[in-house]
């Protein structure tokens, strides 16, 4: 039984690193959306830095990115916005499109 079986250890509190397909996703979402900004989310002792892409209509996606340096150079080069999330806060059309998926009815 491997019940008992140790497992690896992580990368890390968020449990792996940042890798390519989470940099291709988040470039895709810039690309594919308008009026993205990004928004870095430090480390804490649960998640690795993240960094958090806003459109112009409040959907947004998430990802984790190696240091909020690698992340504000990824804005950079996309020739993006850039803001510290502990200074600015979430912007309001994140909380409007959340409170809209909430109410939205489900299609099952």
């Amino acid at each position: 039984m491997a019940w008992f079986r140790r497992r690896k250890a992580a990368s890390g509190p968020g449990g792996r690193p940042a890798n390519r397909a989470d940099i291709e996703h988040l470039a895709e979402f810039v690309r594919s959306r308008r009026g993205v900004e990004a928004f870095i989310e430090p480390k804490t002792t649960v998640t690795e830095t993240t960094v958090l892409l806003i459109a112009h209509d409040g959907e947004w996606t998430r990802r984790r990115v190696d240091s909020e340096e690698s992340a504000r150079r990824f804005a950079h080069k996309l020739a993006i916005p850039v803001y510290d999330v502990r200074l600015m806060g979430y912007p309001q059309r994140m909380r409007d499109y959340n409170e809209r998926r909430k109410r939205r009815p489900d299609s099952v």
